[in-house]
C-alpha cells in the first residue's frame, strides 16, 4: 500500500505525461507481482466491488475524529473529494504496517459477509494504521472511487517500459473478462504463451474529432472513405472456437443482451473478429438511441423489448480473418475482406455492413453531411483508406465529422458546487425553459464555461440565493445559457417531458433575460422534429 501511495503522489503531483510514465514505470519494476496485477485493474477500471455505504464512512470518520457530523458535512464540499476528506479529518494514526496493496484488498473484500460491527472495527483500525496519503487511497478503494489521472494508453506505455514487451501486445493483454482472482501477473503480462481466450477482443481504434475548418486540410478526396457515425453502442463481435462474444467499447461483455448475434458462429468463418456500431432498428432504419438504451442496463431482455427494439451490427471494419490479425492491412484491403465475409451472411440476419458514403468532392461529402440527422446519425467519420486498425486514438487517419449540436437557451435555477479543483465553484446547474408565467427544468449541465465564467457566476451565486436545499441552491432566475445538445428523447421520467443527450453549455447569453428564454412548447417541436 505505501508503494501504491507513493506512485498516487507521483502521478497527482504532476501533468507531465513523461513524469507519469515513469513514475508508473518504476512501480511495475518494483512491487510484488500480486500488487501489480491489482494496480492494473484498479487503473483499467477493474474496482473491487463498494462493501460499505459512503454514508456509514462519513458518520465514524466524524466520529473517530471528535468533530460534529455536521461540520463533516460541511467541509467534505469545500474539498470536493470524500476520500480526502476523511484523510484530512483523521486524528494522527498510533501505528503502523507493512502490508501491501493485494493484502489491504483482501481484507476489504472480506468485509462483504460481515456484520456492520466488524466493518467498522475494520476500517477503523486501517485508518489507525495508516498516514494520511495511505488513508486517501484506502478511502478510495472503499468507496470505489479510485480514479486517477492515468489513462490506459499511459499505463500500458509504462508497462511497456518496465516490462520490454511491444505496446500493442500489451494492450491486446489487457482486453476482456480477467480479474486479478483468474490471472496473475506472469500470466497477464508475462508469459510468452497465455492461455488463449478465445472471447478477447482488440483495443479499439478511436478517431479524433475534426474542427470547424473542415475536411478540406486532408488533402485529396480519393484517399478517404466516408461512412455515417452512427449513434449507438461501439462493439467487437468475436466468432472463435464455435462461440460468438459482443464486446462494448468500454470493455463490457453484452453478449447475453443483444441474442440477435446468437448465430455468429455460424454465419462467419471462424477466427473472425468485426468492428461495428450496434442500433435498435426497424426497416430500413435505426430507432432513436432510447430505443437501444432501454437495452442496456438488462443482462436478460423481455421477449416484448426484443421485438420493440431489434438490434442490428452495422459492421465497419475487419480485425481477424481465420484466426490471423489483420489490423495493419490497409482499411481498403480490410473493408474488401469484410464485404465478402458478410456477403455469405443470411439477408435477414442481424449483421450487415455499414454503408461507405461516396463522393467526389469535399463539398458534395458536405452536402451529404448535412443529411446525416434524418437517418438518424451523428455525422460522418472520415478514414484513410491506406490506414492500419491503430489501437487507440491516433491522430490523422480517423476522424469524426459530426452536426453541429442542437441549442436551445434555458434559464439557470439550481447551482451546486462541483468537486476536486473546482469544489470552491458552482459548476453543477439546472436549466429551466418558460411555460406561460412557469418555468419548468429540463437538463443539468456542468460544463463548457471557462473557469473565469464560472468563478463570475459563483459570486452571482452567492449573492441571489433564493433558497437553499442541502447542497442545492435555488436562484434568482435571471441569467440565461445557451445549451447545446447531441439528440433529445421522450421521457416521463422528466417534468419537462424530454430528456437531453450529452448536455453542456455552449455559451453564456449576456444578451437574453429571462423572459427572452426559449419555451417548452419549442422543446416539444424539437422532439418532434429530432426525437
Amino acid at each position: 500500500m505505501r508503494q501504491l501511495a507513493r506512485l498516487f503522489t507521483a502521478v497527482d503531483q504532476t501533468t507531465r505525461t513523461n513524469a507519469k510514465v515513469e513514475a508508473l514505470a518504476e512501480y511495475f519494476r518494483a512491487a510484488p507481482p500480486e500488487d501489480r496485477v491489482w494496480t492494473v485493474a484498479l487503473f483499467s477500471g477493474r474496482r473491487p466491488r463498494r462493501a460499505i455505504t459512503t454514508s456509514r464512512l462519513r458518520e465514524w470518520a466524524a466520529e473517530r475524529a471528535g468533530i460534529p457530523l455536521w461540520l463533516f458535512e460541511e467541509s467534505y464540499p469545500i474539498v470536493g473529494d470524500l476520500a480526502e476528506t476523511i484523510a484530512l479529518v483523521l486524528p494522527a494514526p498510533t501505528r503502523s504496517h507493512d502490508d501491501g496493496l493485494s493484502t489491504w484488498i483482501g481484507r476489504l473484500r472480506a468485509l462483504d459477509d460481515a456484520d456492520e460491527a466488524a466493518r467498522k472495527a475494520a476500517v477503523l483500525d486501517a485508518w489507525d494504521r495508516m498516514p494520511p496519503v495511505e488513508r486517501l487511497v484506502f478511502n478510495k478503494l472503499i468507496t470505489g472511487g479510485f480514479r486517477v489521472g492515468v489513462s490506459r494508453k499511459l499505463m500500458t506505455r509504462a508497462l511497456a517500459q518496465a516490462t520490454g514487451r511491444e505496446e500493442a501486445e500489451l494492450a491486446h493483454r489487457l482486453m476482456g473478462d480477467w480479474t486479478p482472482d483468474s490471472t496473475t501477473w506472469h500470466t497477464l503480462i508475462e508469459a510468452d504463451d497465455p492461455v488463449a481466450d478465445t472471447a478477447r477482443p482488440y483495443p479499439f481504434c478511436l478517431a479524433h474529432g475534426l474542427d470547424e475548418t473542415g475536411p478540406e486540410a486532408l488533402g485529396a478526396p480519393h484517399d478517404w472513405r466516408a461512412e455515417w457515425k452512427w449513434d449507438g453502442i461501439r462493439g467487437q463481435l468475436i466468432a472463435r472456437a464455435g462461440a460468438h462474444h459482443l464486446w462494448s467499447r468500454g470493455e463490457e461483455l453484452m453478449t447475453d443482451r443483444f441474442p440477435e448475434f446468437a448465430g455468429a458462429a455460424d454465419w462467419l468463418p471462424d477466427g473472425t473478429v468485426i468492428d461495428g456500431e450496434v442500433l435498435a432498428w426497424s426497416g430500413d432504419g435505426p430507432l432513436p438511441f432510447a430505443a437501444l438504451q432501454k437495452r442496456i442496463g438488462r443482462k436478460h431482455v423481455p421477449r416484448s423489448l426484443l421485438a420493440e427494439a431489434p438490434a442490428v451490427l452495422l459492421a465497419y471494419d475487419l480485425l481477424e480473418l481465420g484466426g490471423r490479425d489483420i489490423r495493419a492491412r490497409p482499411l481498403a484491403e480490410r473493408r474488401a475482406a469484410l464485404d465478402e465475409v458478410l456477403a455469405r451472411v443470411p439477408e435477414n440476419a442481424a449483421l450487415r455492413p455499414s454503408p461507405l458514403v461516396p463522393f467526389d468532392s469535399w463539398a458534395d461529402l458536405a452536402a451529404l453531411r448535412g443529411t446525416a440527422r434524418a437517418r438518424r446519425a451523428e455525422g460522418l467519420m472520415l478514414k484513410r483508406a491506406d490506414s492500419p486498425y491503430h489501437a487507440g486514438r491516433r491522430k490523422g487517419d480517423w476522424w469524426k465529422w459530426k452536426l453541429d449540436p442542437l441549442t436551445i437557451d434555458a434559464v439557470l435555477i439550481y447551482a451546486q458546487q462541483g468537486h476536486g479543483r473546482r469544489a470552491n465553484l458552482f459548476t453543477d446547474f439546472t436549466f429551466a425553459v418558460r411555460a406561460g408565467d412557469d418555468l419548468v427544468p429540463f437538463t443539468k449541465a456542468y460544463s463548457g464555461l471557462t473557469d473565469a465564467e464560472f468563478r463570475e457566476i459563483t459570486q452571482w451565486v452567492r449573492r441571489n440565493t433564493v433558497q437553499r436545499f442541502g447542497p442545492v441552491r435555488q436562484v434568482r432566475p435571471a441569467h440565461v445559457f445557451e445549451i447545446a445538445f447531441e439528440g433529445i428523447q421522450e421521457s416521463r421520467r422528466h417534468k419537462s417531458g424530454v430528456a437531453l443527450r450529452f448536455p453542456r453549455m455552449s455559451r453564456w447569453r449576456h444578451d437574453k433575460g429571462a423572459a427572452e428564454a426559449d419555451t417548452l412548447e419549442h422543446l416539444h417541436e424539437m422532439l418532434a422534429a429530432y426525437g
